[in-house]
């Protein structure tokens, strides 16, 4: 199981509601970011908003990244009761979201 040793990212891409006052939007975020103190295997977040000049974002205007030690970590980060309830309360905030959680590889030339 080789595979599911080392670091793991999980991003989340999001387009808040219309509407949602800014504010908010900073206490989601404040809230997502709490969650490394609440659920061990999440070992970093990152986050930050669309600032490209290539018009390619689709959409999305949230970007959000949480480090795992491995998949196992997002195996348990998921289900995780703390994490269940932030996500229920952030998808009625926004209108799409995206996931996609991978392993770092660096290139060597």
């Amino acid at each position: 199981m080789e595979e599911a040793k080392g670091v793991v990212k999980h991003i989340l891409l999001a387009t808040f509601k219309e509407g949602i006052p800014e504010q908010q939007i900073e206490q989601l975020i404040k809230e997502y970011a709490n969650l490394v103190n609440k659920i061990e295997p999440m070992k970093a977040f990152h986050w930050g908003k669309d600032v490209s000049i290539e018009n390619l974002h689709q959409g999305y205007t949230h970007f959000f990244e949480s480090t795992f030690e491995s998949l196992q970590g997002i195996a348990e980060f998921v289900p995780h009761a703390a994490h269940v309830e932030f996500a229920n309360k952030f998808v009625e905030h926004v209108d799409k979201v995206l996931v996609f959680d991978y392993k770092p590889t660096t290139v060597r030339l």
